[in-house]
């Protein structure tokens, strides 16, 4: 019954912890981006985490770690579910986005579905 009370408490404390870290990023201003998984070049590669900012006209892929991609001038080719073999890297019910880049360089970008709407305005090219 202790060790019950132990747990629910930490929990407790941990949840409380989270939610004022969050509370603290928001009052910072911090934008929220979209996040994701990218790889560069398309097909080749490893799936990194980071997200896509949109922010003051200047799109860019932010990974968690390295530098920013610029994604000025790209454009979205394709729209499509992730294989199997995907699957296992990326969440199975993400959508990958193909783009290509404006020096003629390739990436792909996998968002969950409700994200994909505004991925696709940020960078655009495909017709709804």
């Amino acid at each position: 019954m202790i060790e019950f009370l132990l747990c629910a408490l930490a929990a407790a404390g941990l949840g409380w912890l989270l939610r004022r870290r969050h509370r603290q990023r928001l009052a910072a201003g911090t934008p929220a981006g979209i996040p994701g998984m990218a790889r560069i070049p398309a097909g080749e590669g490893r799936w990194r985490p980071g997200r896509v900012y949109a922010d003051q006209g200047a799109a860019r892929w932010q990974p968690g770690r390295g530098p920013a991609v610029p994604l000025a001038g790209a454009r979205a080719t394709a729209v499509r579910a992730p294989s199997v073999r995907e699957g296992i890297s990326i969440n199975p019910g993400s959508r990958i986005v193909a783009c290509a880049l404006e020096g003629a360089g390739t990436m792909e970008i996998a968002v969950m579905p409700l994200d994909l709407r505004e991925l696709l305005d940020v960078v655009p090219g495909l017709s709804s």
